[in-house]
């Protein structure tokens, strides 16, 4: 994701109501997003909006209820889509949709767009994806993938502010987030750093073979999410530990801690500088400078 340019969001709740229809516009762009949920499609689908060609995300709780999945998809208009998707998939609460000025975006410039989505997501690893198949990226010309790419790089700009993660890579340390933190245990050590996004883990960090048993019943959803990492690769097996593959973003330094340790675990404790200071201790030392 690009953050080296400012930009401004202009939100319009279409309704009036704060979690109905909202179209989204960004600053000298020919984009548009519109975010409504679920039960609005038989009122939205009326919106010429969704008579335009355009890429979508549904998103919505997984089956175990631990968590989003997401469905990328693109559509020539979207709305039979949608209609499709309310009639057939169970799973999504939520919608999002991005279409341009009409004219702007063809049948092929928006499976460049989808392709491109379910492979970033894929690598991301921070939402499992309910797309069955990978889709094919189009052959598209040289004009037409750099206005793409940039079509796609403001999408992903916008998508954070609107509440979707889903295609974020770890971000490199910046500032003073580049302090280094490591979390120690059981033979294991990762090393980690704060940042916007909630907590790092580094790239061939280590993490406990083996959750303790109160984990699964004490701290259920950290629980799940380290059996979720180990299911999608980001902690492979390495001998008779885990080794995370990627850096990966955490929510809270706790929920990185835990996913290392293998139990319940106080992030602002647990990690700590290479003077043996804890992430508490610096932040206070931070909040008195």
């Amino acid at each position: 994701m690009n953050t080296g340019n400012p930009f401004s969001l202009r939100i319009f709740v279409a309704d009036g109501d704060p979690d109905g229809l909202r179209l989204v516009e960004r600053s000298n762009w020919v984009g548009k997003a519109l975010m409504f949920p679920r039960a609005l499609l038989p009122q939205v689908k009326q919106r010429p909006e969704l008579s335009q060609t355009g890429v979508y995300l549904l998103l919505g709780p997984r089956d175990d209820g631990e968590g989003e999945m997401l469905y990328v998809g693109e559509g020539d208009p979207i709305r039979p889509r949608l209609e499709s998707h309310y009639a057939q998939k169970d799973f999504w609460t939520r919608a999002v949709c991005f279409v341009a000025t009409p004219g702007q975006l063809n049948k092929a410039h928006v499976q460049y767009l989808e392709s491109n989505l379910v492979r970033l997501a894929k690598a991301a690893k921070r939402l499992p994806l309910d797309n069955a198949n990978h889709p094919a990226e189009p052959t598209l010309s040289e004009a037409d993938q750099a206005d793409m790419l940039v079509f796609l790089d403001n999408m992903l700009g916008m998508l954070p502010v609107l509440g979707v993660h889903a295609f974020e890579q770890a971000p490199a340390p910046a500032g003073k987030a580049a302090v280094m933190l490591t979390c120690k245990g059981k033979g294991v050590a990762a090393i980690g750093f704060e940042a916007s996004q909630g907590f790092v883990v580094k790239a061939g960090s280590q993490a406990v073979a083996e959750a303790v048993p109160s984990m699964q019943q004490h701290v259920r959803g950290m629980y799940d999410k380290r059996q979720e990492l180990i299911g999608n690769g980001v902690l492979a097996r390495a001998g008779d530990i885990y080794q995370f593959t990627q850096d990966f973003p955490f929510s809270s330094p706790s929920t990185a801690a835990a996913v290392v340790l293998g139990r319940s675990a106080n992030g602002r404790i647990e990690w700590k500088d290479a003077k043996g200071r804890t992430l508490k201790e610096l932040q206070a030392l931070e909040a008195q400078a």
